[in-house]
């Protein structure tokens, strides 16, 4: 059985905030959920001070009340949702948190995403660039899009930072020191110190988290 959050609600999701993405991708990740939901605890107690706030961890997905769910209120690890798009919400350190994710075929792999998400916004404060978690302002309200799930391939996240030197995606993979560059120039000229936007500053950060994942930094 999956090792399930103790302190996090798991319900059928009530209303999708937003439309639906019509064209979702496969699934870029090769681990299971008992290793998104470890990822998913340890970012529930970073994200947290109080046992209140960690009980308030509630996570939506589109599987209907029935068989599907198992006896301790939890889904089953391989349940058909109506659709893939998920929920999770906690009142965390930082204020009331929400990330509605549906980028993915398939409610386990956007419960990964969101999981790797809050985990490369949490190494920004790690390195020191925020001091007062900044990077979280984007996700203080249910928002009527999919909240950033990170990037599904390196080329993705090349081809983004590049966009701030003026590279195009074949430059950035040939040209030694290209994407240290990039994201350096990006950081400055996104940080919300410096009067960036936010919401950018977080896509630049989940871009490094993929180039490092990948060797590539």
């Amino acid at each position: 059985m999956s090792a399930w959050p103790d302190t996090m609600n798991v319900a059928p999701i009530r209303e999708w905030p937003g439309e639906l993405t019509r064209s979702r991708k496969s699934s870029p990740f090769r681990a299971g959920l008992s290793d998104t939901l470890d990822v998913l605890d340890r970012e529930i107690w970073q994200l947290t001070d109080t046992r209140t706030q960690r009980e308030s961890a509630e996570l939506l997905i589109a599987i209907p009340a029935g068989d599907l769910w198992r006896l301790d209120g939890k889904p089953r690890a391989h349940a058909v949702a109506e659709h893939p798009g998920v929920i999770f919400s906690l009142d965390s350190k930082h204020g009331p948190l929400s990330y509605p994710c549906d980028t993915f075929d398939r409610w386990q792999d956007n419960l990964r995403a969101i999981a790797l998400a809050l985990e490369a916004l949490r190494k920004v404060d790690r390195y020191g660039v925020t001091k007062r978690g900044e990077q979280y302002r984007g996700f203080l309200a249910i928002e009527a899009t999919s909240a950033p799930a990170g990037f599904a391939t390196a080329d993705d996240a090349l081809a983004f930072l590049g966009k701030f030197t003026g590279l195009g995606l074949a430059e950035m993979k040939s040209i030694v020191g290209a994407p240290a560059r990039a994201l350096r120039r990006a950081q400055r000229e996104t940080h919300p110190d410096a009067g960036g936007d936010a919401a950018t500053f977080q896509r630049v950060s989940l871009a490094e988290a993929k180039l490092r994942e990948e060797g590539l930094l």
